[in-house]
C-alpha cells in the first residue's frame, strides 16, 4: 500500500472518491472533477490517495492548513477506507502521512471530527496522539 499526495485529477479519482465518499457519508454530495481540481489546485489543501499492491484507490483524506491569528492551524476532513480494505493500516497510513505535512508546515493544532459510531477510527486516532475534546460544534449551512 502506498499513500501519494494528488497532483493531478483523472477519470480514476473522481471514480474512486465516488464510489468512497458513499460510504463516509449517505448524504455527502459526490465529488465533480471540477470541484477536485479545484480543491488540489490549492496551495494550502492536500488531498491523499492511498493505493493497494494493485494501484487500486482504496482510501483517501484531506488536510487543509489554515491561519488564525494566534498560529497556523490544520484540519482533516472526509477520512475513508473502502469497506473491503479496512483493517489493514490505510487509515493510519493516510493520518500519518497529513501529520507528517502538518508538522513540517509548523502548525499548532490539527483538528478533525468522527462521528460517534465509528468507534475503530476514534481508537485509531487516539492511538496516534489525537485527544478528544468536549466542544460545541455548531454548523451553520446557507440555504
Amino acid at each position: 500500500m502506498t499513500v501519494e499526495r494528488v497532483r493531478a485529477v483523472s477519470d480514476e479519482l473522481v471514480e474512486a472518491l465516488r464510489r468512497l465518499i458513499p460510504q463516509l457519508s449517505a448524504t455527502a454530495e459526490l465529488p465533480t472533477h471540477d470541484r477536485l481540481a479545484d480543491l488540489v489546485a490549492r496551495d494550502d489543501a492536500y488531498l491523499f490517495v492511498a493505493r493497494d499492491r494493485g494501484g487500486r484507490i482504496v482510501g483517501s483524506l484531506t488536510l487543509v492548513l489554515y491561519c488564525i491569528p494566534t498560529r497556523l492551524e490544520g484540519t482533516i476532513h472526509d477520512v475513508v477506507v473502502d469497506e473491503a480494505a479496512r483493517g489493514q493500516g490505510i487509515g493510519e497510513a493516510l493520518t500519518r502521512e497529513a501529520q507528517r505535512i502538518a508538522a513540517e508546515a509548523g502548525v499548532g493544532r490539527v483538528r478533525l471530527t468522527s462521528r460517534a459510531h465509528r468507534h475503530a477510527a476514534h481508537r485509531l486516532y487516539e492511538r496516534l496522539g489525537f485527544e478528544r475534546v468536549e466542544t460545541n460544534v455548531y454548523v451553520w449551512q446557507p440555504r
